[in-house]
């Protein structure tokens, strides 16, 4: 059993490398299908002339950033930067991409997880007292998720900011950092994800609640809060779990528009601002970050899919 449990991991490890390597070399070639010339989108932005380019500039603009090499020179010394943990210098702020990332992820990652964890104790407190119940809280309850998994988070979070920002005044109308900033962003991103999670773990634990041990317990006298509790969310709450490693994926993107909104520092202003300036360095960085994030979760996910339920064997 510890033999499959190491080529399990060996092969998750793996399968994440290759994820990464195939983002990597899908962003690397994107940017050969950019309309203009590299050089001059460089030129241009720095000195804010849309003229042409003079010759020497040129030259010298090519042979800073490798461009007059040929193709497989520059996509093998883009592969070895990353191997070294490079991710290559912005055109425009003349700084590492590694070190512009450091320094907004934060937020971003802090906002993600923070609207995750929301979802998840609204998906718990609702599923435990209303799924399986044939009452009017129960259906109401079905409709606000299903309601709420359809609104976009971007348009969301503009209807927070004018009710609870704006017309309350409740709370900063520039979200920044602060504790009661992140209040309206985590809602904007996490009531989505609830409608989501709060259906698939709600359906799985309606169906739990009808299998024969979950019968026995109750017939050995045990509460029918100690039964959902202890014996039916551990259960219901695998499909939960899956899409939980998906859901960072999609909280992570939908961060980027929301920080937007609110005005909040992280990755979304980071990549408006390199999107603007064509700054492909930066765009690459960022997608090949959220590649890596999302392998990580995923192989958390996965591993914590075995520590709920033991009796799930490694494939």
């Amino acid at each position: 059993m510890r033999n499959n449990r190491s080529f399990w991991f060996v092969r998750r490890i793996l399968s994440g490398v290759t994820v990464v390597w195939a983002a990597a070399t899908f962003t690397f070639f994107t940017q050969f299908l950019m309309p203009g010339e590299r050089a001059q989108i460089i030129f241009n932005s720095r000195s804010g002339n849309v003229g042409d380019i003079p010759p020497g500039q040129l030259v010298a603009i090519n042979a800073q950033y490798g461009f007059d090499q040929s193709v497989i020179m520059q996509y093998g010394r883009y592969i070895w930067g990353l191997l070294r943990g490079d991710l290559g210098q912005s055109y425009f702020q003349y700084q590492p991409v590694t070190k512009l990332i450091a320094e907004q992820i934060g937020p971003t990652i802090a906002l993600a997880f923070t609207a995750l964890a929301t979802a998840w104790v609204l998906t718990i407190v609702t599923t435990v007292l209303f799924a399986g119940r044939n009452n009017v809280g129960a259906r109401a309850v079905s409709g606000l998720q299903l309601i709420l998994a359809t609104l976009p988070p971007y348009w969301l979070a503009t209807i927070l900011l004018v009710v609870f920002a704006i017309q309350l005044r409740w709370f900063p109308v520039v979200g920044g950092n602060t504790v009661m900033g992140l209040v309206l962003p985590t809602l904007a991103l996490a009531l989505e994800i609830y409608g989501f999670l709060g259906q698939a773990v709600q359906s799985e634990f309606t169906r739990v609640l009808e299998q024969p041990f979950i019968t026995s317990s109750r017939m050995r006298g045990s509460s029918d809060l100690s039964v959902r509790l202890r014996h039916v969310l551990r259960n219901a709450a695998l499909p939960g779990i899956t899409l939980s490693g998906w859901m960072i994926g999609k909280l992570l993107s939908g961060a980027v528009l929301v920080e937007a909104v609110f005005g909040r520092q992280g990755l979304g202003v980071l990549l408006v601002a390199a999107t603007n300036s064509r700054d492909v360095p930066v765009v690459s960085g960022l997608i090949l970050v959220s590649a890596a994030l999302f392998v990580v979760v995923s192989l958390v996910v996965d591993l914590a899919y075995q520590i709920i339920d033991p009796r799930i064997k490694v494939a």
